[in-house]
């Protein structure tokens, strides 16, 4: 049975949005939306949210390469005055490896962010977005 879970966490400084789904292609649409409303919460134009949305789901889509069959993707919205920061995490397969820097994906993930960055520990891999309003 698949399960969606949504958490919202009050933090002092941002807001916090916690969304797992199963690892699966199906569930993206879910983490799309998600970052669409949230950004417009910001006010953020039009093309940044499409900006956006393109990004969270290229980096979903670079860890669902390499999750494990019965993961789940995890996550994290982190809401401030004039930033939305999106951290999304999967248990990974042994050995999993995210692209080089240099691929395709990961220049996909810059041009559109503010900074993106990776991090892969034991058996968990995670990538950091940050997107900052234009002022």
């Amino acid at each position: 049975m698949s399960q969606l879970t949504v958490h919202v966490e009050p933090v002092i400084e941002d807001d916090v949005v916690l969304l797992t789904v199963p690892a699966d292609v199906g569930y993206l649409g879910v983490l799309r939306t998600a970052t669409a409303g949230l950004a417009a919460r910001l006010h953020f134009a039009l093309d940044e949210i499409e900006d956006l949305r393109i990004a969270v789901d290229e980096a979903c889509a670079m860890l669902l390469a390499i999750a494990r069959r019965d993961a789940e993707l995890e996550c994290r919205f982190s809401v401030t005055e004039d930033a939305l920061s999106v951290e999304v995490a999967v248990n990974t397969v042994r050995g999993a490896r995210l692209p080089a820097e240099s691929s395709f994906a990961w220049k996909v993930l810059t041009a559109l962010t503010t900074a993106a960055s990776a991090a892969v520990e034991g058996h968990r891999a995670s990538i950091r977005l940050l997107t900052r309003r234009s002022p």
